[in-house]
Order: structure tokens, then C-alpha cells, then sequence
């Protein structure tokens, strides 16, 4: 039987051991799940065919990289004729040469006018027509105006039937295939950033209140691979669970071994100073 003295002792010897290593954070710790820092579903607005999958899952991509294509065939010929109307300016420069005949028109009459070789009606024709040449100059240029304005959304129409990553990550679910037709806002493509990780923390309030945005907290990730890495609290909410007592707190993390989002882990924040 161990004398009561020795075993209180090797208990002390026990505790100092165990904490050595993170002697500057709390001995509590929180479980908690780690989770994608951005986790995307691409859908199409409208409905149409999908001409190519560019990619497969689990392959990585970059942030404006084309994944999946709708057929545009229809669509790109109708911006081909769109494009030539907005640039073609043959009737602005028909309706400016008119004005300017109709203009010389009225000066060659109002100095016959000037001379009695006009009648005053023959001048407010002429002015009439100066006006008309000028009202057809602005319907002219209104009209190809709408024109370029009418490219631009089909322009952009045809570039929505491309559906680019919005992030670095990797490709985690495809759910379309080439040649399969889609209704719109229909699931297409599933995007995953895991670099870093995000993990959400339910921590009491007592503990929240030690806790600031920028502070580090260490995170201990399972076995296998059994590793403690240093994440930094990135926000903190501002309405407690009242069924819990508890304040969530989200944590980021490096990940450059692309560990799996979704592991089970624990948390250990920064002993109180108080």
C-alpha cells in the first residue's frame, strides 16, 4: 500500500507532466468538428443542355476557372449579329449627312427669301425638315446605343452558361453530366476550400469572456497522425445558446496537409490571465 504522502505526491508530479506541454493554454478542452472555410454549390439560372464537364471530382481548381459549359451555339450566333449592330454606325452617318443637306437647303432659301426668289412657306419647310433631320440624327444614335446596350446582355448572358469556380479548392461532387439537360438553379458542381479549416466552437460564456478576435487556440487533431496545431480565432458571436450557456467561436486553421474537413477534434484556448 502506498503511503498517503508518496501518493499525493506523484499525483502533483502527474498533473505537471500532463500540462508541461501547454503550460500557456487551459487544461479545459472543447470537441469540436472542423468545417470547409468556403463550401460552394453552383447552379445555372437558366435551363439548358451541358455541353462539357471540364473537370472530375476530387480534382483541385482555381478561383476563374471554367468548370462546367452549356451549349451557347444559339447564343453565340445571336451575340455575333448583336456585335456587328453595335458597331456598325452606317445609319448615324446617313441620318448626319441628311442634316447637314437639309441645313445648306435652308441657308440657300432663306438668302433667296432675303431676296424675294423664296416664298416664306418654302423657308418653314426647309426649317421643318432641318428638324425632322435632326430628331432622325438622335433616333439613330438611341437606336444603336440600345444595340450595344443589347450585346452587353447577351454578352453576359452568354458568359453566366459558364460556371467558374468562385474559389481556390477542390472539386468535392459533380452532378451533371455532359449531354444531360438541367432545369435552373438545379445543384451542378460542389466546391470545397480546406485551407485553411474553419471550426465552430460552443464555448461557455465563463470561458468567452477571456476571449478576443485574433487570440490563439490550439487544436488537436486525432489519431492517426495525432498532431496539435495552432489556429486563431477569427470571430465571436454575439448571442449566447441559452439552453447551453454557451458562445460560438469560430477558429482558423492552416491545413497545407489538406486533412479531411469534418474530423472530430479538440480545442484548447489560452489560460485566463485573470
Amino acid at each position: 500500500m502506498v503511503p498517503k504522502k508518496s501518493f499525493i505526491g506523484s499525483c502533483i508530479i502527474c498533473v505537471v507532466l500532463l500540462s508541461a506541454p501547454e503550460a500557456a493554454f487551459s487544461d479545459a478542452r472543447i470537441r469540436a468538428v472542423t468545417n470547409p472555410s468556403s463550401d460552394i454549390t453552383l447552379s445555372y439560372v437558366q435551363p439548358g443542355r451541358i455541353a462539357r464537364v471540364y473537370f472530375t471530382e476530387g480534382q483541385w481548381v482555381k478561383a476563374g476557372q471554367v468548370l462546367v459549359q452549356q451549349d451557347d451555339a444559339v447564343e453565340q450566333i445571336q451575340l455575333a449579329q448583336l456585335e456587328a449592330a453595335s458597331t456598325d454606325t452606317t445609319q448615324i452617318q446617313a441620318s448626319e449627312a441628311s442634316l447637314a443637306q437639309k441645313r445648306v437647303d435652308l441657308r440657300k432659301l432663306q438668302k433667296a427669301a432675303a431676296q424675294n426668289a423664296a416664298t416664306e412657306l418654302e423657308v418653314e419647310h426647309a426649317k421643318l425638315s432641318v428638324k425632322m433631320a435632326e430628331l432622325s440624327l438622335r433616333l439613330a444614335r438611341f437606336e444603336h446605343e440600345q444595340a450595344r446596350r443589347k450585346y452587353d446582355e447577351v454578352k453576359v448572358q452568354v458568359e453566366k452558361m459558364r460556371l467558374a469556380s468562385p474559389i481556390n479548392g477542390r472539386i468535392e461532387k459533380i452532378h451533371v453530366e455532359a449531354g444531360e439537360s438541367i432545369n435552373a438553379l438545379t445543384d451542378v458542381v460542389r466546391v470545397v476550400q480546406i485551407d485553411p479549416l474553419w471550426i465552430d466552437v460552443p464555448v461557455p460564456l465563463v470561458k468567452a469572456a477571456d476571449l478576443s478576435a485574433g487570440k490563439m487556440a490550439q487544436v488537436m487533431f486525432p489519431n492517426p497522425n495525432r498532431a496539435f496545431l495552432n489556429g486563431r480565432i477569427i470571430y465571436i458571436g454575439a448571442v449566447a445558446d441559452a439552453a447551453s450557456g454557451t458562445l460560438r467561436v469560430r477558429i482558423e486553421v492552416p491545413n497545407k496537409s489538406n486533412r479531411p474537413a469534418g474530423e472530430h477534434v479538440e480545442i484548447i484556448f489560452p489560460a485566463s490571465n485573470r
